[in-house]
């Protein structure tokens, strides 16, 4: 496994892990007409190659001998949805379900935690769904804290999310 920064021609790759990572960690009973919509226009290519190329976003893969297993997103400048949160967040986070276990989530995380304290923010933050139990149990290993709560929203519809926070000092 060698984790590197994301390229342009990684975006085809990411867009499909991510349709992949996205699919099987949410739509547990099968993929309807809405969900299917929200997929195929938000994991494209075309926005893969768009965050890559932005250099207000910090992308690392985690690439093996076949290609990209995993990939971690920061961004910076956004709002974060509770107060005491830096503007760095954690966009994107996904490993693919069969390789979880081996270590790329945790490299990858260290990767974009050093990422972070290099810009001498004070914490980061991200977001998950509030039923993740998987990714929440990860996040509290590796010593975020549950700072609040909001909603991911798709169209009128809106589903519970918990925030957590990490200080970098």
């Amino acid at each position: 496994m060698t984790l590197r920064p994301a390229q342009i021609s990684d975006a085809s790759s990411i867009a499909a892990l991510s349709l992949e990572v996205w699919i099987s960690t949410y739509l547990k009973r099968g993929v309807s007409p809405f969900f299917a919509d929200y997929v195929l226009d938000m994991f494209t290519a075309a926005n893969a190659e768009k965050f890559i190329a932005d250099p207000s976003e910090f992308v690392m893969v985690s690439q093996n001998d076949e290609g990209i297993d995993g990939f971690i997103r920061v961004s910076a400048g956004g709002k974060p949805p509770v107060n005491g949160c830096s503007d760095l967040q954690i966009a994107t986070f996904y490993v693919q379900p069969r390789h979880h276990g081996k270590g790329i989530g945790s490299r990858l995380l260290d990767a974009a935690l050093g990422h972070c304290r290099a810009t001498q923010a004070d914490t980061v933050w991200l977001t998950t769904n509030a039923e993740n139990a998987p990714a929440i149990a990860f996040y509290l290993r590796k010593g975020f804290e549950h700072v609040g709560e909001t909603h991911f929203r798709i169209g009128m519809e809106s589903y519970l999310n918990n925030v957590y926070s990490s200080r970098l000092n």
